[in-house]
């Protein structure tokens, strides 16, 4: 997830006030007032895919390349981390990029709601229709049932703070899992049953520090056969290993849910994807990592200093068994990233549930990317070297070789491209300290 909740709404009429708090979330409604002035969608033969969470950081970025893709969107956020401006840089974006390619661009629809709102109900029987199908017995008189054009759902809408989650952890379950149980049982009774998830390497735990890039099956929900990469039949099982956070429990908790509802009722069809580090921003220099809190990424953190709010850099752990001493990540392009998703909605898995990594296979330490935004931005970022952080592991790579297999997706950008595109973002939204 990018943004500790970045779900979101406002197309036609804003439903809430924007009740925005630092760890606690805005508590969902509890009356039904103002729901039935939620308009429905005009276009009854439309499909789209609805964002949840769909201005934050990889959000923004999602719905992006799925406009650029040709889908339709629906974008859900409260904006709580996000801001209502995305909306319209997205579009830009969209507008300018297909326009040069001469590619037709989906509707893209707004709506300013918490994912975890009575609201939602409302907000998704506005998008289907009531259809005649036939009786399921011999004889029997058709019935009215609603489809959804909702053909798929991604599901961003989650807090994602390692260091805030082990100061309220019962905010981070409340959202993360409580929430997405919520979500699930309502897309289920609107016949929604294609849903993608936005999951981490966090759930890995400290397999991560095993120094070797992380394979799928180093964490499977239910025993799984595969084959090694050398050739060799193997099953792995069930296996929970040092997860370092209320985070990355919860990311944990999500994917067992997920994989236990999909194992189960034969309808869905759910993809996990854990993200490695995405950083960067789009080419356009109109989308990057901007939310309302204080960031805890590098990359943003990297942006204030460059800005002037911040004085400087703090690097966490420099005495890890690395090759300076630094912790090494797989940080991968945020457009990489998000051509994931639409990869994931596109592909014909052949299994209810099915997790995929997401990330370059390359790593970098700390001090090389710091080193590669300072090239591109041409100058100096003031570092201070500082002790490790709880929850945080020396090593994390991914493996990707099962979603360039299955998914067709490689991630084709380089840390110094990431580097340019965010310093082209900063250079031209922020007023850059001399």
């Amino acid at each position: 997830m990018d943004s500790r909740l970045a779900s979101g709404a406002a197309s036609p009429v804003s439903l809430f006030s924007n009740n925005s708090s630092a760890i606690t979330t805005p508590e969902p409604d509890s009356d039904n007032e103002g729901y039935a002035t939620l308009a429905p969608s005009t276009n009854a033969n439309r499909k789209y895919i609805l964002v949840l969470g769909g201005l934050g950081f990889i959000g923004s970025h999602t719905s992006l390349e799925l406009l650029k893709a040709g889908y339709s969107v629906i974008i859900v956020d409260d904006l709580s981390n996000s801001f209502h401006d995305v909306l319209s840089r997205v579009r830009t974006a969209a507008e300018t990029w297909c326009k040069a390619n001469r590619k037709p661009m989906g509707e893209i629809q707004f709506h300013k709601v918490d994912y975890r709102s009575k609201a939602m109900h409302f907000l998704l029987e506005s998008y289907s229709d009531l259809v005649t199908v036939p009786s399921e017995t011999a004889g029997g008189a058709p019935r009215l049932t609603r489809q959804s054009r909702i053909s798929g759902v991604i599901h961003f809408a989650a807090f994602k703070s390692v260091s805030d989650s082990i100061a309220s952890p019962m905010a981070y379950y409340r959202n993360n899992v409580c929430g997405l149980v919520d979500l699930l049982e309502l897309l289920g009774k609107h016949n929604i049953f294609n849903f993608v998830f936005s999951s981490s390497a966090t759930v890995y735990g400290t397999k991560a520090d095993a120094g070797k890039p992380l394979r799928e099956e180093d964490l499977v929900h239910h025993a799984t056969t595969y084959t090694d990469a050398a050739g060799r039949q193997q099953t792995a099982m069930p296996d929970v290993s040092g997860l370092q956070s209320p985070y990355a429990r919860s990311k944990y908790f999500g994917e067992a849910i997920l994989a236990d509802l999909a194992y189960s009722d034969p309808r869905w069809r759910i993809i996990a994807l854990r993200y490695f580090n995405p950083i960067g921003c789009d080419a356009s220099g109109l989308l990057g990592e901007d939310p309302k809190g204080v960031p805890t990424n590098l990359f943003p953190v990297i942006t204030q200093v460059l800005t002037g709010d911040r004085p400087q850099l703090d690097v966490f752990g420099t005495d890890w068994a690395t090759r300076d001493g630094t912790a090494v990540r797989d940080f991968i392009h945020v457009s990489d990233l998000a051509r994931g998703h639409i990869a994931a909605l596109a592909a014909g898995v052949d299994a209810p549930f099915r997790t995929f990594n997401l990330g370059t296979g390359n790593g970098t330490t700390v001090s090389e990317a710091v080193a590669s935004l300072e090239a591109a931005a041409g100058r100096a970022i003031p570092a201070r070297l500082a002790p490790r952080r709880e929850g945080d592991v020396g090593f994390c790579v991914a493996a990707n070789e099962r979603a360039t297999k299955e998914l067709g997706w490689v991630a084709t950008e380089s840390i110094a491209q990431c580097a340019r595109d965010l310093w082209n973002f900063v250079s031209n939204t922020r007023a850059v300290q001399a």
